[in-house]
């Protein structure tokens, strides 16, 4: 057998649904680089790199996929004597596939289509693809290397069916979308295939944002014994290099940056939040984004979160106080701001507020003062915050976490009014992890913030602990029943009250109704709410003792 080095490029890039003049081009301009500035053999991207990853319904569309046929006419054309792996929908007979081509010398040489199409949490592929069941195989620089996509690595055939046809490199292109486990279960699980197999596996991953989906990249390259020889930046897009030879394997990274194999997952989360900020805001086209800042911990996490991903200059902060609202919070949050350096103001939601209970005064007559009145200053708020985001084409982040939407801690038309969640997937306590591990490098949110007791002031000395119990309880509670689908008892039997149990458990169940008219947010946890949770509003089922 002759072993020769194959000079790979893996683009890992940032692709739009949608925009396949624009994913076009972007294709092209890797191609042409790839072959003209490191004159390598073959270029890899990643899963449905033309439409980008998902495209839902737009597969429904004929036009669509007419555009798609279109382009990939374009990319050919454009391949000369590189080797080039690219993903795209195919419709053929009638039928349509997550199909992955090599194309060389302005020719589709070989095409494969996806064998095993993921149906849980937040795919549905099922709905519109059709299964193969065919190996593909290719020879390159007299090497016979094999072509997967995505969930084919996650079962053990299609990678022994290439190694049983003498295939030497498994080329597996993915859009696997983020969570804070996510990556060391690829690690595990690419290493099982390769060294089960006895074959070089380059995995091409997906980066960027795509509305509550984040894809991390973090592309790789196993050896046949399942060693992890190349990594790419997480979150980072660009061109990669890898030299791959079937006997000896050495790697050359040729990016700037160093390659951190081991990010802590604090700064791995972070820089998730910030990416989907970054690429929501920039594919939906808006000016820039406004926030609500409180003086509280949410608020003012979102806010660094959004400089970090936007620049000071394309962040807006409104401070708005009511009668309840603390001296300290107002100093806070403009201590923030300030060392930001975001432009913000003060605006009083008192005017506002006293003229709806006056309005209101004659319907509610004699009534005692409840969480309605409480709910008309975040709704006041809401009004603001909305109105500026109208004026001036501002996307409104919100700023509500995973532990509040979770039990109903919101108001719907208030604080839960926005465009973006970035925190919408985040536990309160992990929220404060955050901000400590943002505070570490360089002491931005005071200190007031962090060690103050969470309060949403809207009424005299309230405390999120008034309704809820505290969060360290509240999380674990929430992360049992909502994430690993546990039955009450079964938490209860982990050490928690049985009376808390039950009654978080039944919060959670009757506030799905709110939970669905929230803004959507980026998926960070295993579960999150969205696609990856599906529960009826009006359902008569109720968890009992």
């Amino acid at each position: 057998m002759t072993n020769k080095n194959i000079h790979i490029i893996i683009g890992q890039l940032n692709f739009t649904v949608g925009d396949i003049e624009g994913n076009t081009k972007k294709i092209i301009g890797a191609i042409k680089k790839a072959n003209e500035e490191y004159n390598a053999d073959i270029i890899i991207f990643p899963e449905l790199s033309v439409s980008s990853y998902p495209p839902e319904d737009l597969l429904l569309r004929p036009t669509f996929n007419e555009s798609i046929n279109i382009a990939l006419e374009k990319i050919t054309l454009e391949t000369k004597n590189i080797h080039v792996i690219l993903g795209h929908p195919l419709r053929k007979d009638g039928k349509l596939y997550n199909a992955c081509s090599l194309i060389h010398k302005k020719k589709i040489k070989k095409t494969y289509h996806k064998q095993y199409l993921p149906n849980y949490g937040v795919f549905d592929e099922k709905r519109y693809f059709t299964p193969g069941n065919e190996t593909c195989l290719f020879e390159i620089n007299e090497v016979t290397a094999g072509l997967s996509i995505c969930e084919d690595i996650w079962v053990s055939k299609p990678t022994l069916d290439a190694a049983a046809k003498n295939a030497k490199i498994l080329f597996n292109i993915n859009a696997s979308p983020y969570d804070k486990n996510k990556n060391s279960e690829r690690k595990n699980i690419i290493s099982k295939r390769a060294s089960e197999s006895n074959i070089f596996i380059v995995y091409v991953n997906l980066v960027g944002g795509q509305d509550e989906l984040i894809f991390d990249g973090n592309s790789m390259v196993f050896d046949k014994n399942g060693g992890i020889i190349f990594q790419a930046p997480e979150f980072e897009e660009g061109l990669y290099e890898v030299y791959i030879n079937t006997k000896q394997t050495e790697i050359q990274n040729n990016t700037k940056k160093e390659v951190n194999l081991d990010l802590i997952k604090e700064e791995s989360i972070y820089n998730a939040l910030v990416t989907s900020v970054k690429d929501y805001v920039r594919k939906n086209n808006f000016q820039g984004v406004v926030i609500g800042l409180s003086g509280g911990i949410d608020s003012a996490l979102t806010l660094c979160i959004a400089v970090d991903a936007l620049g000071p200059e394309n962040v807006e902060a409104l401070i708005m106080p009511s009668r309840y609202t603390a001296k300290m919070s107002i100093d806070d949050a403009c201590t923030l701001a300030k060392k930001l350096k975001v432009s913000h103001e003060i605006i009083s939601i008192e005017p506002p507020f006293s003229a709806f209970l006056q309005t209101l005064k004659p319907i509610f007559k004699k009534m005692p003062i409840d969480a309605t009145e409480e709910n008309i200053q975040a709704r006041s708020r809401g009004i603001l915050l909305m109105a500026i985001s109208n004026k001036y084409n501002k996307l409104v982040l919100t700023t509500g976490n995973k532990s509040e939407m979770s039990v109903g801690y919101a108001t719907l038309y208030g604080d839960m009014a926005g465009g973006y969640s970035p925190l919408k997937d985040v536990w309160k306590t992990s929220v404060y992890r955050l901000a400590k591990w943002r505070n570490k490098e360089q002491r931005i949110i005071p200190e007031n913030i962090i060690n103050r007791p969470p309060t949403a002031e809207l009424r005299d000395n309230q405390l999120d602990q008034d309704t809820l119990p505290d969060y360290e309880i509240l999380d674990p509670i929430l992360e049992q029943y909502i994430e690993l689908d546990k039955h009450p008892e079964e938490i209860v039997k982990n050490g928690f009250d049985t009376k808390t149990v039950y009654k978080i458990v039944n919060l959670v169940d009757k506030n799905e109704y709110k939970r669905r008219q929230a803004a959507p947010g980026v998926k960070i946890t295993k579960k999150a709410f969205g696609k990856d949770r599906r529960y009826p509003i009006s359902s008569g089922y109720i968890e009992k003792k």
